[in-house]
């Protein structure tokens, strides 16, 4: 996954000050809307294992004939250790945002609302990430990681991509985990802290994603047709090892299941997939609005079930 080196935007606030009403709109509402995870979250209530880690119909062998051999203790157990995973695929990717809208503001003018909203954004960021990361540990998962690989391909794309690449990718890593973490937070199956969680990440990624929006079809303005072919296939790499990424194989050893056997049925449950595509279907019209559905994108979102 390449694309060029950051291209700095030196231009005032003042030079665009319609650019500006977007980011104003979103510090409003950082202003009156945000919340603090440290002391929203009930950290101290011990793990009930009553609960769900996540939605059952979210789980990847849910529908498959190994779900229905589980007892339900399995079953919740595995819908922890998958919640766990996804939230660490979430600190990881958030990692990588922050980086790229770090450098992508570097040299604009700080007293610009973009330049600002983008500072407060890294902030919420940042405490989403330790919000999951202590979720997970009280979930009593080990650290998820994505495979060796797929680190360095993160490395690369965080390092190089720039403009409508990274905020497209952007756009589609917090979409994928909003759909999802939308159902769970309503979903009295599961475990209040995890509920507040996504409740906490839901309500405050809505202004992260009104923002990548806006940014991705501002940097298309005007681009050709090669720099829309370019950049649609890096998006569509990068969302293929972000959404890929999400549940860790290893989840099902330590949900203690027959790893080999549950591996296998969930790559072929076609539920699961059912799940992920109509999930995705605003998304999909977005890039398909922004002419960023190219042919050999479209293959790479076929392969994540995400179209």
């Amino acid at each position: 996954m390449a694309s060029s080196t950051v291209r700095p935007d030196l231009s005032t606030s003042a030079d665009r000050p319609d650019e500006q009403d977007v980011a104003r709109r979103l510090l409003d509402s950082a202003a009156q809307l945000a919340y603090d995870p440290a002391t929203e979250v009930d950290w101290e209530t011990p793990l009930d294992k009553d609960f769900h880690g996540a939605s059952p119909e979210w789980s990847t062998l849910y529908g498959t004939a190994y779900w229905n051999e589980l007892s339900e203790a399995q079953r919740k157990e595995l819908t922890r250790q998958e919640a766990a995973s996804v939230a660490s695929t979430g600190i990881w990717f958030e990692m990588i945002l922050q980086q790229m809208v770090l450098r992508d503001i570097y040299a604009k003018d700080p007293t610009g609302a973009e330049f600002q909203w983008a500072l407060t954004e890294i902030a919420e960021e940042c405490r989403h990430s330790i919000m999951f990361a202590r979720g997970a540990q009280k979930l009593g998962a080990p650290a998820y990681r994505p495979h060796r690989l797929v680190l360095e391909l993160g490395r690369a794309f965080k390092t190089l991509a720039f403009g409508e690449a990274a905020y497209a990718a952007i756009l589609v890593a917090e979409e994928v985990l909003d759909v999802m973490q939308r159902d769970w937070m309503r979903d009295e199956r599961v475990v209040p802290f995890v509920r507040t969680i996504n409740n906490i990440h839901v309500v405050e990624e809505s202004r992260h994603m009104k923002f990548a929006r806006d940014e991705t079809r501002k940097r298309l303005r005007g681009a050709g047709w090669a720099r829309r072919q370019i950049n649609a296939f890096v998006v569509a790499v990068a969302s293929y090892f972000i959404v890929t990424s999400m549940v860790n194989k290893k989840v099902y050893e330590n949900a203690g299941l027959d790893a080999e056997r549950a591996i296998a049925e969930a790559k072929a449950n076609q539920q699961h997939k059912a799940m992920m595509r109509s999930s995705c279907s605003g998304l999909m019209e977005f890039l398909a609005s922004a002419r960023l559905l190219t042919k050999p994108a479209l293959a790479f979102y076929r392969r994540a079930h995400l179209i």
